[in-house]
């Protein structure tokens, strides 16, 4: 996968609070993210960490990929991010078209 779909790009922009351009290709997002990261680390872990709760980035599986992988910090946390952003754009699009409820019984 070269390219990531656009929504996911917008996700991680406004999430991270870094300029992706929507056609940068998913390498260019993983190091992008990963320096970003780092710098987190680094300066301010704080809101790396308020980052990763609001992403929903599992706590658990955060150390035990960190325990375990012998990369980057940054590079396994951008790729957790990539992955779990993914899966919201795609829980998203599942339920999107699951519009069978009467106009008179919506919120």
């Amino acid at each position: 996968m070269d390219q990531i779909e656009p929504d996911i790009i917008s996700e991680l922009s406004s999430s991270l609070e870094i300029d992706l351009a929507p056609n940068t290709s998913i390498d260019e997002i993983r190091v992008a993210l990963a320096d970003h990261i780092n710098y987190f680390i680094t300066h301010d872990l704080n809101k790396l960490v308020a980052i990763l709760y609001r992403i929903d980035i599992s706590e658990k599986l955060l150390k035990r990929n960190l325990e375990e992988e012998g990369k980057d910090a940054g590079a396994i946390i951008a790729e957790m991010i990539i992955e779990r952003q993914i899966q919201k754009v795609k829980t998203r699009e599942q339920f999107k078209g699951k519009d069978d409820i009467p106009g008179n019984e919506k919120w």
